[in-house]
């Protein structure tokens, strides 16, 4: 018997409840504590606002490979599962998704950014010009 259909909405309030999600001035002091900023927006989103200066930019869809430390495609920032990851997406939901599934790699310091990237510019934190 297979389990009743969960809505979006319902499955975001459920991860969420699994983590602390961080806001903008935490996640900007956790950077300059070591804490690995990720950026999962798309091309056209950095292209239009810019970047988060130090933020890794990882697309959503490469994520997992690029941060398993056991991974053959891991990027050399992804040296432990002990590492604080902040994955920020655009306004904070995809992010959420992605910090789960992290979790479910064994890197539980993973968290996101609540409100994501546009957060992190309304709260008037660094952010380099698009190009």
């Amino acid at each position: 018997m297979s389990a009743a259909p969960v809505g979006i909405d319902e499955l975001l309030e459920r991860v969420r409840a699994t983590y602390e999600r961080i806001g903008a001035a935490d996640a900007h002091a956790a950077a300059r504590e070591g804490a690995l900023l990720v950026d999962i927006r798309y091309q056209a989103l950095r292209e239009r606002d810019g970047l988060i200066p130090g933020a890794l930019v990882i697309e959503r869809n490469e994520l997992e490979w690029r941060l398993d430390p056991r991974g053959s495609h891991r990027v050399p920032e992804a040296t432990s599962h002990d590492l604080r990851i902040v994955v920020i997406c655009n306004e904070g939901y995809a992010s959420t998704l992605a910090a789960a599934s992290l979790h479910a790699l064994g890197l539980t310091g993973a968290t996101d950014l609540t409100g994501g990237f546009q957060a992190w510019k309304a709260a008037g934190l660094p952010v380099t010009a698009p190009g």
